[in-house]
């Protein structure tokens, strides 16, 4: 608690007035002029952002240990909310994909925030926190969802059925694959202006342990599995955005699978963490992607960690990038050490592209 009572100490009240002061006249990381590209309507402005769920900030080992480095005031939910709401509006987005979104800060801020621009959103709670995806209302109609939960799904939809027949032999594996309440978020939404404009619009936020690849790599397949299903029978012939925290590396093997389109049986993955993970799994998926903003550095830096963990997944065959918006620098990031920090309210940093058809779809 001695840090705590220090950075108190050092957080005068005239300090705490400066900072509400530049919250008022805060703008997005990257002052970005969007409007002028935004005219044609077939570009499509995607966001994808993990907010750091309030719900994990306020433990004691966040407090204490994980988030050590950061002023108390800039943990504090009221403070973040600003942030956000003013670093999210500032895109003038079209699809906005949110992950570690507590239920109280989607209903009570977002919901009302985002409605002066035109987002309106939809909500799946995973356990402590959830998914959210917003979507600009003058430009597309939500026609359906397609929620679910993977270990839910993978036991009793029948388009799982053979993956989990691979999984059962390995009772272990499955038993903590079937742990986790990760959830996908998958949206169908249609063009305001041509009707034969639909897209899927897929978020998730996947398993975090790091020795947990082979979890990923199953919740991952479930999830193509059940987009591919929404994109292709429901609605045959539609393009995919998936947005989301992966908690992968481009060198890992979910992201492998997502860019390659299969996993081999021989995978150093089904074997990285002892002898309780699966082996002699075959998987493959029938998407052609590739994250719509390359390979940064990283979009998670915290004290000890920093990774590119969160994608923009694109449908090659119908999708192509418009342009990427810079993250920001890494004298930016790094200026009060880590994230979160003063400047940034979570210790994701914020992707953000443009995106356009590439033909009209059927």
């Amino acid at each position: 608690m001695e840090a705590r009572r220090h950075w108190d100490d050092k957080v005068t009240e005239k300090a705490k007035k400066s900072v509400n002061q530049e919250l008022l006249v805060y703008k997005p990381i990257k002052e970005v002029k969007l409007e002028n590209f935004k005219n044609v309507w077939t570009l499509i402005c995607t966001v994808s952002y993990n907010l750091l769920a309030d719900t994990y900030v306020q433990t004691e080992f966040s407090q204490m240990v994980l988030y050590l480095y950061c002023a108390p005031y800039t943990l504090e939910l009221n403070y973040c909310q600003k942030l956000i709401q003013k670093e999210l509006t500032g895109y003038n987005a079209d699809l906005v994909c949110l992950q570690e979104v507590d239920r109280n800060v989607f209903t009570d801020s977002l919901v009302q925030a985002f409605k002066a621009f035109g987002l309106e959103g939809v909500f799946q709670i995973k356990q402590h926190e959830g998914l959210a995806t917003f979507y600009q209302k003058s430009k597309f109609n939500l026609l359906s969802q397609h929620d679910i939960a993977f270990h839910e799904a993978l036991q009793s939809d029948p388009l799982h059925k053979e993956l989990l027949e691979k999984l059962v032999l390995y009772p272990s594996a499955q038993k903590k694959v079937l742990q986790r309440s990760s959830v996908l978020q998958v949206s169908v939404l249609q063009s305001t202006k041509d009707s034969s404009k639909n897209i899927c619009v897929a978020n998730t936020h996947l398993y975090w342990q790091p020795k947990g690849g082979y979890i990923r790599l199953i919740q991952m397949a479930v999830a193509l599995a059940h987009v591919r299903h929404v994109s292709c029978i429901l609605y045959p012939g539609i393009p995919v955005i998936f947005c989301g925290d992966f908690n992968s590396t481009p060198l890992t093997e979910m992201y492998h699978f997502v860019i390659n389109g299969n996993i081999p049986e021989d995978h150093e993955a089904w074997a990285s963490n002892g002898e309780e993970e699966p082996s002699n799994m075959f998987l493959t998926h029938f998407f052609k992607m590739k994250s719509a903003c390359s390979e940064p550095a990283y979009t998670n830096y915290v004290g000890g960690f920093h990774g590119y963990l969160d994608y923009i997944f694109i449908d090659l065959k119908a999708l192509e990038v418009e342009q990427v918006i810079p993250l920001p620098s890494h004298e930016e990031i790094t200026t009060h050490q880590a994230l979160p920090s003063v400047s940034h309210p979570s210790d994701h940093t914020v992707l953000v592209c443009e995106l356009k058809w590439k033909q009209p779809c059927v």
